[in-house]
Order: C-alpha cells, then sequence, then structure tokens
C-alpha cells in the first residue's frame, strides 16, 4: 500500500518531466528518430528560446496568483522599437532616416519600453487594484495601438548586421554550433530561479500566491512586490523582443502574435498552478521544452496548423482542470 502512495506521489511530483519523455518518445518512434537529430534540436532551441524567457516572466506572475494578457502585444512593441533603432540609416523609409545609432541604443530602448509596460501593468494591478485579466487586458490592447502608430503600420526591416548578429550567431565548430539565443535563455533562466529560490522576495511571490491576506499579516508588502514581479516579467519581455527582431531581422504588427498563449500553455504544462503559491522555475523550462515539442513535432509531421491551435487549448484546458482538482484534494 505504501508503495501504491509512493508511486501516485511520484507521478504527481514528476509529472511535467514524465511528460517530456514521453514526448520524446512518442516523436522518436512516430518519425523513427529523423525529428531528433542535433540539427532538429537545434532548430528547436532556437524557436524556443525567445518563447521560453517570456514564459519566464508569465511564469512568475502565476505564481503570485495572477495572469499577463498582453505578453504578445508587449513584446511585439519592444520588438518594433528595438528595430527602429537598428535600422540601417541609408533607408530611405527608416523610422530614424540617416540616423545611425551605437548597438546599445535598441537593446537598451527595447527593454526600457518592456519593463514601462510590466511596470504600469504592476501599478494598476497593485495599488490600482484591478483584477490582472483586465489589467493586462487593457495593456494588450494598448500596446497593440502604440505599435501600429509609432511604425505606421509598417515593417521595420533592414537591419544592420551587428544587431542581427545579436541572435543569429552559433557558438562551437561546425559539427556542433549552439545557438546563443538559447545561451541568453539559461542565463536568464539561472537568473530567476535564484530570485525564486535564494532571495526573500523570491518567497514573497510564493507567499502571496498562497494567501495574500497571510502574507499582508507576515508583514509582507504586497504591493510592492506584485509591482516588482509584473516589473521583472516586463523586463523578460522586452529581452525577448530584443532578440526576437534581431533573428527575425525585422518587426511587424504580426510579430509574437499569440505569444501569450504559448507562453501561459508552457507554464501550465510546467506545473504552475493557477492557484497560486505553487509552482518551479525547473518546471517552467520543462513546460517551455514540451510545448515546443508538441509543436515542433506536430509540424515536422505536416499536421494541419489550425489543428496545432487546436491541440494547443486542449492542453491549456486539460492541464489546469487538472490542476484544480489536485489542490481541490489538498484544501
Amino acid at each position: 500500500m505504501s508503495e501504491q502512495i509512493n508511486f501516485k506521489e511520484l507521478l504527481s511530483k514528476y509529472t511535467s518531466l514524465i511528460t517530456l519523455v514521453l514526448m520524446v518518445v512518442v516523436l522518436s518512434v512516430l518519425t523513427q528518430g529523423r525529428a531528433l537529430t542535433w540539427e532538429s534540436i537545434r532548430t528547436l532551441l532556437i524557436a524556443e528560446s525567445v518563447r521560453g524567457l517570456a514564459a519566464l516572466g508569465v511564469g512568475m506572475i502565476i505564481i503570485t496568483r495572477g495572469i499577463d494578457l498582453s505578453v504578445g502585444s508587449v513584446v511585439c512593441l519592444t520588438a518594433s522599437v528595438a528595430a527602429s533603432f537598428a535600422q540601417e540609416p541609408t533607408l530611405s523609409n527608416a523610422i530614424y532616416p540617416g540616423v545611425s545609432f551605437p548597438l546599445f541604443v535598441p537593446i537598451i530602448a527595447g527593454i526600457s519600453v518592456g519593463a514601462l509596460c510590466g511596470l504600469i501593468n504592476g501599478l494598476l494591478v497593485a495599488y490600482g487594484k484591478l483584477p490582472p485579466f483586465i489589467a493586462t487586458l487593457g495593456m494588450m490592447v494598448m500596446a497593440q495601438g502604440i505599435q501600429l502608430i509609432y511604425t505606421k503600420a509598417a515593417i521595420v526591416s533592414s537591419l544592420t548586421e551587428p544587431y542581427r548578429a545579436i541572435a543569429q550567431t552559433s557558438l562551437g565548430g561546425p559539427g556542433l554550433r549552439f545557438p546563443v539565443l538559447s545561451v541568453y535563455l539559461i542565463v536568464g533562466i539561472i537568473i530567476i530561479y535564484v530570485i525564486m529560490r535564494h532571495t526573500r522576495q523570491g518567497s514573497n511571490f510564493y507567499a502571496i500566491g498562497g494567501n495574500v491576506n497571510a502574507a499582508r499579516v507576515s508583514g509582507i508588502n504586497v504591493e510592492k512586490n506584485l509591482t516588482c514581479v509584473y516589473l521583472y516579467a516586463g523586463i523578460l519581455y522586452g529581452i525577448a523582443g530584443v532578440l526576437l527582431s534581431s533573428r527575425l531581422a525585422l518587426a511587424n504588427a504580426l510579430t509574437a502574435r499569440g505569444m501569450e498563449l504559448d507562453a501561459i500553455a508552457a507554464v501550465t504544462v510546467g506545473g504552475i498552478s493557477h492557484s497560486g503559491g505553487v509552482g518551479t522555475v525547473g518546471g517552467m523550462v520543462i513546460g517551455i521544452f514540451t510545448m515546443g515539442l508538441i509543436r515542433y513535432g506536430m509540424s515536422f509531421m505536416a499536421v494541419n496548423p489550425h489543428f496545432q491551435n487546436l491541440v494547443q487549448g486542449l492542453i491549456i484546458i486539460t492541464a489546469v482542470y487538472f490542476d484544480m482538482k489536485k489542490y481541490a484534494k489538498r484544501a
């Protein structure tokens, strides 16, 4: 009996990891290993690194029992702003024609815009007492409008070579080219892990998500911490926007479209509870690559993109349903 209980606890604890392993096995069998060559894995790493940074931000917010619907729109806006400062000065229809900016300018501009959007979200939620759903929905619409006004609904292209090199280069020799994008993701994972597991503020985020009233009674400044978690997420969105525009060598109104769904699905599959206060950075990472593997696998097998959206929606609903059932039992 104890062995059965231990098995159930083990299965519950490592559900995300087991799901990832099963996905790898299934994909390997269905494609006879062709989908898991190094070049295929490299393609997956490139595709998921930017989404991964955005997902880390969403994951932190969900741990505090919040949500952020503005992810895709903010990443799109930051990508467009960053790209606008990295256009070739000789381009006649550039946003800043004839001006050559140093490389740090587009990077700082993009990250600053993301941080500002995150800060506004945090202030609206923490001090304005708006529900996170409403506050971030409003930011989503505003960011879309600002992006269209700023770019005049045009494609921001013809980016300089140094700017494109930020995300398009690889490390290592010809046989094992490791994408530099994944290095940025690894650094982001380490930083967020340290914040969430080895700082007082990270403990505060978990406490707020677990029981906001108890957190307040214990002396935690709830408003300040909520503002900070949205700010940190906004910084991650800004970095994601810079890297995405660098990788694509352009930005337009469709850049990062639907990324909020990708990010929420990834961390949900990774075991971040929408009940708040539960989840790990390791789980987020597993969720990121589980969803990436599902998308990549369906694309590799030429599954209709509309069915891919259907599958992703079903995964979100199923993951949240079982999450609610699990924590309802504990309560």
